[in-house]
């Protein structure tokens, strides 16, 4: 089971990430979106949204720190392990608790908003449930730290992050991973199975970086009413000169 779960399983999760994201972009680009629902509900949006994803910024950066950055490196450059720990628990725990509150008002917003919930997808809410339940969990490992001395705390970048390293050179150290925790193996689980189904989700329009926005052309409004607007000129048909030449005939 250890093997399967530490050994096979997360490579399996990589094979549906990007392969589920390659089949999405090829054969559904129009459903490659978020879906945005602002337009039926704003004001728990513009409290949970920005809540959600600055907090979700902070988890992603605890969680690169932890896992990629090796325990001796830290410590080279003078962070012992206590104040890691402190760090840990107070940054981690603040940023999971943002995540945590703001995810709830999402969701507390889709299910109150008639069309904001018919909008959402089966996929979708199989989403929340493990995006809520990855959040949950780490919170709660966070907890769980906080009530433990540090000289007794476990530490997980003695044995989740060797193996989280481990699976990038294509040799998993099983056994580091199996001496964790159930609660960080349970962590570790929901966390795979969200990445996952990620490409089948509305979460998918976080693989595709917003570079297009700085460089899309203006977007033009134009008004119903019957007359030109008060000052303008009158539209003619036709083509119009613009430019140099505009200006040469009338010199």
């Amino acid at each position: 089971m250890d093997v399967l779960l530490w050994g096979v399983a997360p490579y399996l999760m990589v094979l549906l990430l990007v392969g589920g994201s390659i089949w999405r972009y090829r054969y559904d680009q129009f459903g490659w979106t978020t879906r945005s629902s602002q337009l039926y509900e704003s004001r728990l949006l513009r409290i949970g949204s920005p809540v959600f994803h600055y907090g979700l910024v902070f988890v992603i950066a605890g969680h690169f720190v932890g896992l990629v950055i090796p325990k001796s490196w830290t410590e080279a450059v003078g962070v012992t392990e206590g104040l890691y720990h402190a760090m840990a628990l107070s940054v981690g725990l603040l940023a999971g608790v943002s995540t945590l509150l703001g995810i709830v008002l999402l969701i507390i917003r889709r299910r109150t908003t008639g069309p904001v919930f018919m909008a959402t997808t089966r996929n979708d809410k199989t989403m929340y449930v493990f995006l809520v339940g990855a959040i949950a969990l780490g919170v709660w490992v966070t907890l769980v730290s906080a009530t433990q001395p540090t000289a007794h705390a476990f530490d997980y970048r003695e044995t989740v992050s060797p193996w989280f390293r481990s699976l990038f050179v294509f040799q998993p150290d099983i056994a580091a991973m199996a001496a964790a925790p159930w609660e960080f193996q349970l962590h570790t689980l929901v966390g795979m199975i969200l990445f996952a189904i990620w490409p089948f989700t509305r979460l998918v329009h976080a693989l595709t970086a917003p570079f297009h926005y700085l460089f899309r052309p203006y977007i033009v409004y134009r008004t119903r009413d019957e007359g030109p607007a008060p000052g303008a000129r009158e539209s003619r048909r036709g083509w119009e000169t613009t430019g140099t030449r505009d200006r040469d005939r009338r010199g």
